[in-house]
């Protein structure tokens, strides 16, 4: 049974609509969904995000990306928020849908499971993150289905469509759970936007974690491991045996856990194994060095000698 097929057991499934088609003025017309931060596209970081959704709608004209999607367009182009939201939902059959913009750099896994965790706890429509300010971020949401189906419904029939219509007018009409969130709900509308995310991410605290997410991606390789034990593993090969060694033990526990069939275990596994190695070599080099030095209290006595 597969991990979506596990999820529709226990009701935790749910789709994901990312809407990518904005115009982006305030970046002078620029493609904003494919503006890189941190060496990936802000469009591929918010996929990685909801990575785990049964399926995933992008509402924007098709392009490449890390993670297979389906492509859908609102009628006509450009004709705001809530007819993209429209047309991606077509496509969704889960009871639970996560709504995302395309422009969120801090966006993670975390977070949208914290939002789906949010929406499941009550009875509410939806749960949704709050910015620094306290706003309301609906574009950063978990939401009901039916509830969406609802309210589209309603003012569609009411304006006889859903063109140009501010996506407040829908949720003005919700029951919603508010999350804050200062960080994942940071969105980049402008060029000093962008400079300040992708300043950010290089900070001391952000940029192994963003550095490996980035480098998974490019790799095509979608496994989440410990990191803390293969920088200790690093570190103590490059200690207990050479620097040179640090790089060569890692690279070399990747193979062997690739060997071994792959997964967070066969890395743990391999690691365990050689830390151990490295661990054996650090003490015989401190056996050794130890053997060698000169005793440091000479025997002084008079017969001595």
């Amino acid at each position: 049974m597969t991990s979506y097929e596990r999820s529709d057991v226990l009701g935790t499934a749910y789709d994901a609509v990312v809407l990518a088609g904005g115009a982006a003025r305030r970046l002078g017309g620029a493609d904003k969904p494919g503006v890189q931060v941190g060496g990936r596209a802000l469009l591929d970081r918010v996929l990685a995000a909801c990575a785990d959704a049964r399926t995933t709608v992008v509402v924007a004209d098709p392009r490449p990306t890390p993670r297979p999607v389906l492509w859908a367009r609102e009628d006509p182009p450009g004709s705001g928020p809530l007819a993209a939201l429209g047309a991606g939902l077509r496509h969704t059959t889960a009871e639970q849908v996560v709504v995302l913009s395309a422009d969120l750099p801090f966006l993670g896994a975390p977070t949208v499971r914290r939002l789906l965790a949010a929406l499941r706890a009550g009875t509410a429509d939806g749960a949704l993150l709050t910015d620094a300010d306290g706003r309301d971020q609906p574009l950063v949401a978990a939401y009901r289905s039916p509830a969406l189906h609802r309210g589209l419904s309603g003012l569609t029939e009411e304006h006889t469509g859903l063109t140009g219509l501010p996506l407040r007018r829908l949720t003005a009409g919700l029951d919603l759970t508010r999350v804050p969130d200062p960080v994942a709900s940071f969105d980049c509308d402008t060029w000093d936007d962008i400079a300040t995310a992708r300043a950010r991410i290089r900070e001391h605290g952000h940029v192994l974690d963003e550095w490996i997410s980035a480098a998974k991606d490019e790799l095509g390789i979608d496994l989440d491991v410990d990191t803390g034990v293969l920088l200790d593993l690093a570190r103590d090969a490059a200690h207990g045996v050479a620097r040179p060694a640090a790089p060569l033990t890692t690279f070399l526990v990747g193979y062997a856990a690739g060997r071994a069939g792959g997964g967070p275990e066969a890395v743990a596994e391999a690691s365990r194994k050689a830390a151990a190695l490295a661990q054996r070599w650090a003490e015989e080099a401190a056996d050794a060095k130890a053997d060698a030095a000169p005793d440091a209290t000479p025997d002084t006595r008079p017969d001595a000698g």
